[in-house]
């Protein structure tokens, strides 16, 4: 017969199994800290020698990382989703960023399509929320914070889709994106009513996510991404455009 006996579990594999699935499920996140020692032991009712077994063991997995007098961190599970070198690629190539903004549509669709349908009460209430700091954002003009939020909204959706496989990835997306490699926000805040259409179109998702409308959540995000996507191409030929004219310029003034 195939059966064998059941042997009990150490609890350090129990502490292990527990924050692989705080960090598969997005709860905790790179770069976080874990709290001390003693006060993480006594949060999961567990010996400390137990959990540093736990953390032994998360830390070979390359989950976990160990700063001297610093503490315990969550590793950067995502900083090998690229090489250094594609990034650079990225960033050189207008291409890239059309093709992000097109990949960002095909999941973010899906996303809100399955948040619409998936998420709980408290996934709503966090969308909601972030939404409100937008609107927030948006009366103080602080354009940074606009784009801050702008990533952790679109986040939140993904994380209320419930699809750990899409949260990670696009954790990863965003966290370029973050960065300024495939394109820098501020661009397309140039053109006029550009900040209130966004805040605008952000409703429109956060409105049909919340009343539980999958296609409407989908044609949501298909339209404010179509829109970010229409302006950068404006405001990218706008600056070739101005490139030419001024080497027109020089050579006119030194003629």
């Amino acid at each position: 017969m195939p059966f064998q006996k059941v042997q009990p579990e150490k609890l350090s594999q129990t502490v292990v199994r527990q924050i692989e699935l705080l960090i598969l499920r997005g709860v905790l996140r790179q770069g976080e800290r874990l709290p001390a020692e003693r006060e993480l032991a006594e949060k999961l009712g567990v010996s400390r020698p137990s959990l540093r077994e736990a953390i032994a063991e998360l830390t070979d997995q390359g989950l976990l990382t160990t700063r001297a007098g610093a503490g315990v961190f969550v590793a950067d599970v995502l900083g090998s989703a690229f090489s250094e070198g594609l990034v650079r690629l990225f960033a050189r190539h207008d291409e890239a960023v059309f093709d992000y903004i097109d990949f960002r549509t095909d999941l973010e669709a899906l996303a809100a399509e399955r948040a619409a349908r998936e998420a709980s009460d408290t996934d709503l209430k966090v969308i909601g929320v972030v939404f409100d700091k937008m609107v927030a954002a948006h009366d103080t003009r602080d354009r940074t914070l606009e784009a801050r939020l702008d990533a952790d909204f679109h986040m939140a959706i993904i994380e209320a889709s419930h699809n750990v496989v899409m949260l990670h990835m696009m954790r990863s997306m965003f966290q370029l994106l973050r960065e300024g490699v495939f394109y820098n926000r501020q661009i397309i805040f140039r053109q006029k009513n550009t900040r209130a259409t966004l805040l605008d179109q952000h409703r429109a998702i956060r409105d049909a996510i919340t009343a539980r409308d999958p296609q409407a959540a989908r044609q949501a995000v298909e339209t404010h991404l179509g829109f970010v996507r229409q302006a950068l191409e404006q405001e990218i030929r706008r600056d070739k455009a101005e490139y030419v004219a001024r080497l027109k310029f020089e050579r006119e003034q030194t003629r």
